[in-house]
């Protein structure tokens, strides 16, 4: 005979086993989320096409930011802050990394274009995004980035933000 308290249990612990499984399903199924919706701010992770035309009646301004995840020792920043272009306009800009750690390091890059719904237009033609950068200690590198804004990008969208944030892969990369 199965007791009242016993009965609980039971249901709790399903309870527990389904919020686990929850969770663990959580983040591929923001993933997929974000790839169909375009949100998130999310760019592909692959070189694109060059721009097969110019929009010279148009100008969008793109703002460029940087960050480290705590515990990267490596200054990082943008060359410029912020430009003007044309949307199809190739254009070329370099990020400046300083290893400040006592050891060499390996750093990866992961951007994000905001608004989210922007991401979609912001093509990446060449990236140190889509690779990891090792940099010896106390060293410094010019990290190329070659990019241009679809042509198609809503007439809405006048301002884009492309961030950088920086992580310490070194001990992943090892392995």
């Amino acid at each position: 005979m199965v007791t009242k308290s016993t009965r609980s249990a039971r249901r709790l612990l399903l309870l527990a086993v389904g919020m686990f499984g929850f969770a663990f399903a959580l983040v591929p199924l923001y993933d997929v989320f974000c790839d169909v919706t375009g949100i998130n701010g999310k760019t592909d992770t692959e070189a694109a096409a060059s721009s097969a035309g110019i929009n010279q009646d148009r100008l969008v301004t793109i703002e460029f930011i940087a960050y480290t995840n705590p515990g990267m020792r490596w200054t990082f920043e943008p060359q410029v802050n912020q430009m003007q272009v044309h949307p199809g306009a190739t254009h070329t800009i370099n990020y400046l990394a300083t290893n400040n750690a006592r050891y060499d390091t390996i750093g990866q890059a992961v951007p994000s274009v905001s608004p989210g719904i922007a991401a979609q237009y912001f093509n990446k033609i060449e990236c140190f995004c889509f690779n990891r950068q090792p940099l010896p200690r106390g060293e410094d590198a010019a990290l190329p980035l070659v990019f241009y804004v679809d042509p198609e990008l809503p007439d809405d969208i006048n301002h884009l933000t492309l961030a950088y944030t920086l992580f310490d892969v070194t001990a992943s990369a090892k392995e």
